[in-house]
């Protein structure tokens, strides 16, 4: 299969074009150096160049704080450059994997949220990432695949931030009052591919197995790395933070043990990888 993955760049398409080649897969990796996904003609040309079964679009605009004083470049890349990228695979008859987020959902409550459930954004990033989705969903060969957490060797993340701080300060404040799953980029993709590779469309959600809060996550990472620091809980109140954040992001996922995909490892373990792997 000839699989199109925008945003190799960040942390999930790099293991996703990783995971398409390790099964023998054509993957035809872009950035947006090759693409930028906010003009149209471009991502005509490229896309359909390439001509390719699938594409798994994992570009976005992701910083959440940021998002509230750019709306306008948040809303061009997360719902104007999807539809996009909607508009060449309906022309090409190809099957598309949207990645979107628990941040379409207003993070209210203690259920998990489903698939199918009412989406009423709490932010800006929330709101545009939502758009994408409804442009997915004018297609008939549609995956949507709503993620939380996630960290990444390529790029940025949760983890990387703690064990920076680690090697300089001795106690740190985190939140511990937002309930998630952290989840490994290298577990998603091979379940993102397992997807591709079938005609199961619709909306999912993955994330790893298990359920933390930030400041639960941030104790496992120290005890895991062996450093010793202190680490107090605190109030989202105590922290403000310019986009409103989901307080929670609890998924539920059985829709893939369903439709016979399997669930991705506890955290914990996906943390222990992780840390062997960025040495």
């Amino acid at each position: 299969m000839k699989i199109f993955v925008t945003g190799v760049k960040g942390q999930l398409g790099f293991d996703v074009v990783n995971e398409l080649e390790k099964r023998g897969h054509d993957a035809v990796g872009v950035d947006i150096q090759d693409m930028d996904i906010t003009d149209k003609a471009a991502v005509k040309k490229k896309i359909t160049e390439a001509s390719p079964d699938g594409v798994i679009h994992c570009a976005a605009y992701t910083a959440v704080d940021a998002a509230e004083d750019n709306e306008e470049l948040c809303r061009q890349v997360n719902a104007k450059g999807t539809e996009h990228i909607v508009s060449v695979c309906r022309d090409l008859g190809c099957k598309l994997m949207y990645i979107s987020t628990d941040y379409v959902f207003n993070g209210q409550g203690t259920r998990p949220w489903e698939p199918d459930d009412e989406r009423e954004p709490l932010n800006v990033y929330g709101q545009t990432k939502y758009e994408g989705e409804l442009a997915v969903e004018t297609l008939e060969k549609y995956f949507i695949v709503r993620i939380a957490w996630v960290f990444g060797v390529n790029g940025k993340n949760f983890i990387k931030t703690m064990l920076n701080l680690g090697k300089t300060r001795d106690s740190l404040t985190v939140v511990d009052d937002q309930i998630g799953s952290p989840t490994y980029t290298y577990d998603l993709a091979r379940l993102l591919v397992d997807m591709i590779e079938t005609e199961k469309y619709g909306r999912y959600h993955a994330t790893n197995e298990g359920l933390c809060t930030w400041y639960e996550f941030a104790r496992e990472i120290f005890k895991q790395a062996g450093i010793q620091v202190n680490v107090t809980p605190v109030t989202s109140d105590q922290y403000p933070a310019k986009a409103k954040r989901p307080m929670n992001s609890r998924m539920d996922k059985s829709k893939l043990t369903e439709k016979g995909f399997q669930p991705l490892p506890p955290w914990q373990d996906a943390l222990r990888r992780y840390l062997e792997a960025i040495g």
